[in-house]
């Protein structure tokens, strides 16, 4: 069987890692892929953005099955590409990828489903935001309605702040088209939650509860980034708040969207917010999340590719999906100057000494490349270090163990991911 991954982050190499585990040993590609996924499938360089490529790639290669890692290509219209060519693919439609492209759109169908999220008005014009932002309480979400590779989320706690967020987004197109159009949010205070699901557009398989920490300093502090680092399970994921998700959240969202005729079809991430016990939504994606992944699916212990055909072939109610009890942490590498700007090109020393074939620990590629005889950094987020054992404790402490193995100039990382489950 021959599988296309489409990307080329933690998340892409996550994925294929854990195909390359399936005992139907998959012939595997990659677009356009980095130096650690070329370990495990060969690398094509074709553009995530470049749909007609990819297709005419699948189409040539005879691809049995592709699964598209980031959000770019889904909003583009990949899944529904792919599907006029009648070449299987593990994406929602464009459609359906709305959710996610469009932040309007997602509040007016969680409006329609009666899914609990935070109050929100959408703007096109500036003079109209700015009025509104005037008689809103503080603190304020500023969002741009599209995609801004997660950083299209402004807190603001002054009312400066605020404008100043409208104007960088509206005026001065800081996220390019994705901020022309803007909401103005409530503040939820709570505890943040993630919890991605299987789904074949009828049937919801959720995973393990995670959490992963956006700011870039110990204590959640600093700028926001794509991802710091992620633990699963998370202990605020209750079995009892996992079903109150599944049945309030995941299920009516994917119902809602067959309902409009355009039925989700992949994994339907939800970033929530827990409200004294209470989940609301704060943004659902159409894909899986990064870094995410890289800890909810070493956890996985059914075959991913018996999944993925399941969700496919829209026969996911007929596959018991089980999970392994262990837990499991991953810290990001990341270049010196992330979130801001950064340099490349840096070699990175005690790659093979890390990579372990135990089954307790993996170094997930994000941001690298081949050069010569050596693997150097590509990208602000640079490696994802795994560890895994039957306690968070232990998990953490064998991500760290293999943290202190790797090193590149510049490298910088958080040394409490995982501290909200640990505390004490």
């Amino acid at each position: 069987m021959k599988i296309l991954v489409v990307g080329s982050g933690g998340r892409e190499h996550a994925i294929i890692w854990k195909l390359a585990q399936s005992p139907r040993k998959p012939i595997m590609y990659c677009a356009p892929g980095n130096a650690g996924i070329a370990a495990l499938s060969t690398c094509v360089p074709i553009k995530v953005d470049d749909i007609a490529g990819l297709k005419d790639f699948a189409l040539q290669e005879k691809i049995d099955l592709t699964v598209v890692g980031p959000e770019v290509p889904l909003a583009l219209g990949i899944g529904d590409e792919f599907r006029k060519a009648r070449l299987r693919i593990f994406g929602p439609t464009k459609q359906a990828a709305r959710l996610e492209a469009s932040k309007t759109f997602s509040k007016n169908v969680m409006a329609h489903a009666k899914i609990r999220t935070a109050q929100a008005k959408s703007f096109e014009k500036v003079a109209d935001a700015l009025a509104y932002l005037e008689q809103h309480e503080l603190p304020v979400v500023i969002k741009a309605d599209g995609l801004a590779q997660g950083k299209g989320v402004i807190i603001a706690t002054a009312r400066d702040q605020a404008r100043q967020a409208i104007v960088d987004a509206m005026e001065k197109a800081v996220f390019g088209q994705a901020g022309k159009q803007v909401l103005i949010e409530q503040f939820l205070h709570g505890d943040e939650l993630t919890i991605m699901a299987f789904t074949d557009g009828q049937t919801v398989v959720p995973m393990p509860p995670a959490q992963d920490h956006k700011r870039v300093g110990d204590g959640d502090t600093g700028l926001n980034t794509g991802g710091m680092g992620a633990y699963c399970p998370a202990p605020l994921g209750t079995p009892e708040l996992q079903a109150r998700v599944t049945h309030e959240v995941l299920q009516p969202i994917v119902d809602a969207m067959a309902r409009l005729g355009s039925p989700f079809q992949g994994v339907l991430y939800a970033g929530l917010m827990i409200v004294d016990g209470t989940p609301y939504v704060l943004e659902f994606n159409a894909r899986m999340g990064d870094p995410e992944t890289q800890v909810v699916l070493p956890l996985l212990k059914t075959d991913l590719l018996d999944v993925l055909d399941a969700v496919v072939g829209h026969r996911l109610d007929q596959l018991a999906v089980e999970w392994h009890r262990d837990a499991a942490v991953c810290v990001v590498l990341a270049s010196g100057g992330y979130p801001g700007s950064y340099q490349l090109g840096r070699a990175i020393q005690g790659l093979s000494s890390a990579v372990s074939t135990s089954a307790t620990s993996a170094v997930f590629h994000a941001g690298t490349a081949q050069r010569e005889n050596e693997i150097v950094t590509a990208g602000g987020r640079v490696l994802g270090i795994l560890g895994r054992g039957p306690t968070l404790s232990d998990a953490q402490r064998e991500a760290y163990r293999m943290v202190s193995t790797i090193s590149f100039e510049g490298c910088h990382f958080r040394t409490d991911i995982a501290h909200r489950a640990l505390k004490t």
